[in-house]
């Protein structure tokens, strides 16, 4: 009987241990926090240094340069004979491209020749004129002395004849008509004249212009820099006949090329006066400043890296509210401390920030930190589930995050754990990280 119950004691003790073992097994996955259905990524607050770089992509712009372009003058087209490479330094006053002469030449000598023509048509209505004044001058000299003769044959009356007398009469009125028509030959000949001379004038006059004017257009086929700087030659337009989609590579414009009047053709860019204008998010601009220095690589001279400082940080996001795939940003103009007769405006360039050092700061993944009712939280892990906490952001790069109000070895959610999140299989469906809730 006694070995019965010994034996009902050592079974009923070892369902105890059983069920005991199980239940501290249970409680102690809770108490750390081990839950196979939570796949939640986490990470660590740490405690370290942290380098407030931004990096982002930017653009060279020429904020000083002048555009040369074909000679606006009449005529055919005209034909490039000489053109400085793309990159070439020049000072002001020398020559970027030169076009054919060869038809403004020709005018030029066409109107010289008109204008010779001039100046003798001149030359004879003037001469013409003056002979013809004085052959107005004799011929009213002659009626002049005929009605002179005539007076005087009249006053013989009492000692001729009644017939004679009258024939005397009819030759003074005859000799008088003859004189008035030898004054008024000499008014009408000398307006004439004088006509004659003004329009060969005129036609004189006509001529110079042209050919002034043919002469500037022949100074015009030799193109000058206006500034100091580099030549950038742009690209010619009519290459492939007047046929262009988005996406065609056009060559740039060379010797021997016809170019329309009025096209341009290159640029002089003053290199001192050539801006990086880089674009940062509203995160990143609070860790730049005027004067902060900048490291640049252009991505068409690899290799080569090129300094430079902030100049200048827009202070209002540019946004394209039609473009959703544009995010906005700020402006930030830099300045380049050395050029490079490389670089070209249009370049685009990778460009770090160098911002200050923080030592010895609590920090966690940028994607760690959630923006809720206008407060900066993160999801701190606990026993059975996340506490949200209120942080403070001291200062943000583009992974990370200095923050004040967590201890050092917190583990924090990496997505929103109150999220709605749909799992097929082993994979999660989550928001994006370091979302607004």
């Amino acid at each position: 009987m006694r070995a019965k119950r010994s034996r009902l004691f050592v079974w009923l003790g070892s369902v105890l241990l059983v069920g005991l073992a199980v239940a501290g097994f249970v409680v102690s996955s809770r108490a750390h926090g081990i839950d196979k259905s939570d796949d939640i990524p986490l990470a660590e607050v740490k405690r370290g240094d942290l380098e407030l770089q931004v990096r982002g992509t930017a653009e060279l712009r020429a904020s000083h340069a002048m555009m040369l372009t074909a000679p606006a003058i009449g005529g055919d087209a005209l034909q490039i004979t000489q053109l400085a490479r793309t990159g070439a330094p020049v000072k002001k006053g020398d020559l970027v491209m030169e076009f054919d002469p060869s038809e403004q030449r020709y005018k030029l000598e066409q109107n010289r020749s008109e204008l010779l023509q001039a100046e003798q048509e001149i030359t004879k209505a003037k001469a013409d004129a003056i002979v013809l004044g004085a052959q107005d001058k004799v011929a009213l000299l002659k009626a002049q002395y005929g009605v002179r003769k005539a007076e005087l044959e009249v006053k013989k009356k009492e000692l001729v004849s009644t017939i004679d007398g009258e024939k005397n009469q009819l030759a003074l009125e005859q000799a008088q008509r003859t004189l008035t028509e030898s004054e008024n030959d000499l008014e009408s000949h000398k307006t004439s004249g004088q006509a004659a001379v003004f329009l060969a004038q005129e036609k004189y006059n006509k001529a110079k212009l042209a050919m002034d004017q043919a002469q500037e257009n022949l100074g015009k086929m030799r193109v000058t820099a206006p500034i100091d700087g580099l030549v950038s030659i742009q690209k010619n337009m009519n290459a492939s006949g007047g046929f262009f989609f988005t996406g065609m590579s056009l060559p740039d414009y060379h010797a021997g090329d016809q170019v329309q009047a009025g096209s341009s053709i290159a640029q002089v860019v003053d290199p001192m006066g050539m801006d990086l204008i880089a674009k940062v998010g509203e995160r990143e601009r609070s860790n730049l400043m005027p004067g902060q220095a900048v490291d640049v690589q252009f991505d068409a001279l690899p290799g080569h890296t090129c300094k430079g400082k902030v100049k200048s940080v827009g202070g209002m996001s540019m946004h394209q509210f039609f473009d959703s795939s544009n995010p906005g940003g700020f402006d930030v103009s830099i300045q380049l401390a050395d050029t490079d007769p490389r670089l070209r405006s249009g370049f685009t360039a990778q460009v770090v920030f160098l911002g200050n050092k923080q030592n010895n700061v609590m920090y966690v993944p940028r994607q760690a930190v959630f923006l809720k009712d206008g407060k900066r939280i993160v999801y701190a892990r606990k026993a059975d589930g996340y506490d949200q906490r209120e942080v403070k952001i001291q200062s943000e790069t583009e992974s990370r995050a200095a923050i004040t109000g967590l201890e050092e070895g917190t583990r924090v959610a990496l997505i929103d754990p109150t999220a709605t999140r749909k799992t097929t299989g082993s994979s999660v469906a989550s928001p994006g990280l370091g979302a607004t809730p």
